[in-house]
């Protein structure tokens, strides 16, 4: 009775993981405490109905995926750390590239994709082919739980079952239009919870090779992640258990963005205060015509600050540890933020502000890492809508 450990287990197994449709499903020594063994025992997951139901899953997920070249999960550990910031303006960005790009957003509790994209209060509509997206721009299509909620403001209060059945609806039956995408970047909620567990366990029923010899994707589903952090150790202490979750469940990290890594602003976009922040001590225009008059470029110079002071190495010392690529820091920006609460590209809008020119290199090496095969005709604009 053999009991090596499967290719594709599940994604919340233990390490050593026989396969639930294994004949030592359950009673191996690698099953003693997974949340799975009593299911695996019982032979809930290995009777012929449940293989063919499995099956019929995994042939949905595969012809939904099929015309999707890359998919990007998007991760942290930690929340607040800009995350959905970082996964809107890479797709932005994408976007503007003229790739076709669709962004999922599973975060099911706190979605704040569509406002990010400039697309709050949209709705989804159902078609022959299934739900159409809602479309920020002609290469931009956007899939959220927000589109199907009554109110913008109503509490989603799910449990676990309820949230993996619409992941595998936004997976299974989001039509991306006919020429597919290019890459669908995945924002995810923090932390390492069932929606990390089920889009993991998705991608790799739609994508690994399952036999398909001519599948040119690695072992996982997923064909990277970007993990974001901020510099101090709180941030990276929860990143270091999502990398760790990555490296279990094979999903190859693309790299690691330090975001938040210090304040850049313009001297001449700073506020002045005679005595603390109140407006009422807000001594701006006084300060600017002193500038003005005794020491006028130093009003064209960069003024930075760290807010966020780095532990030890740091974000990039994390990289190195857990030796995979570092993508470099995006500094806190007004404009970056600005460009999300309008919902349009950081890019195409602030080109000049101080993030642009990181963010650029980031997507600069993601393209590097996830090619697309049809580069050289990436400047024919092409139209995903249906």
């Amino acid at each position: 009775m053999s009991t090596t450990p499967t290719e594709n287990p599940p994604a919340n197994a233990n390490e050593g993981c026989v396969g639930p449709t294994s004949q030592s499903a359950g009673k191996a020594s690698a099953c003693a405490g997974c949340p799975n063994q009593s299911a695996c025992s019982s032979g809930a997951f290995s009777s012929p109905a449940a293989l063919a139901a499995k099956e019929k899953e995994r042939a949905e997920l595969r012809n939904a995926l099929s015309n999707v070249t890359h998919v990007v999960l998007v991760l942290s550990g930690k929340g607040g750390v800009g995350k959905s910031t970082v996964a809107t303006q890479i797709a932005q960005t994408l976007s503007s590239r003229n790739y076709s790009v669709g962004l999922l957003d599973v975060d099911i509790c706190g979605p704040s994709i569509p406002r990010m994209a400039g697309v709050l209060h949209r709705e989804v509509h159902q078609s022959q082919s299934g739900w159409e997206p809602v479309y920020a721009n002609a290469n931009l299509a956007v899939m959220s739980i927000s589109f199907l909620l009554e109110e913008g403001d109503a509490a989603v209060v799910w449990r676990g079952p309820r949230k993996n059945g619409l992941i595998k609806q936004f997976l299974t039956e989001t039509d991306w239009g006919v020429g597919g995408l290019d890459y669908l970047i995945v924002d995810t909620p923090p932390g390492t919870s069932d929606e990390h567990i089920s889009i993991v366990q998705y991608l790799n029923d739609a994508r690994s090779d399952g036999g398909d010899s001519s599948n040119i994707h690695n072992k996982s589903g997923a064909s990277g992640a970007i993990v974001v952090t901020t510099p101090e150790e709180v941030s990276m202490s929860d990143v270091r258990k999502e990398l760790n979750f990555c490296k279990k469940t094979k999903v190859p990290v693309l790299g690691i963005v330090e975001n938040m890594s210090g304040l850049q602003i313009r001297v001449s976009d700073l506020k002045f205060f005679q005595d603390g922040a109140d407006e009422s001590s807000e001594c701006t225009s006084r300060a600017m015509e002193m500038l003005k008059e005794k020491c006028p470029e130093v009003l064209s110079m960069m003024a930075a600050a760290e807010v966020f002071p780095p532990s030890g190495f740091g974000p990039k010392g994390m990289a190195e540890k857990f030796n995979v690529p570092y993508l470099g820091k995006l500094p806190l920006d007004p404009n970056l933020l600005k460009s999300c609460e309008e919902g349009v590209s950081f890019v195409d809008t602030y080109g000049s502000s101080p993030a642009a020119s990181p963010l650029n290199d980031i997507v600069d090496k993601l393209i590097i890492a996830l090619p697309v095969e049809d580069d050289e005709e990436e400047g024919e604009d092409v139209d995903m809508q249906p």
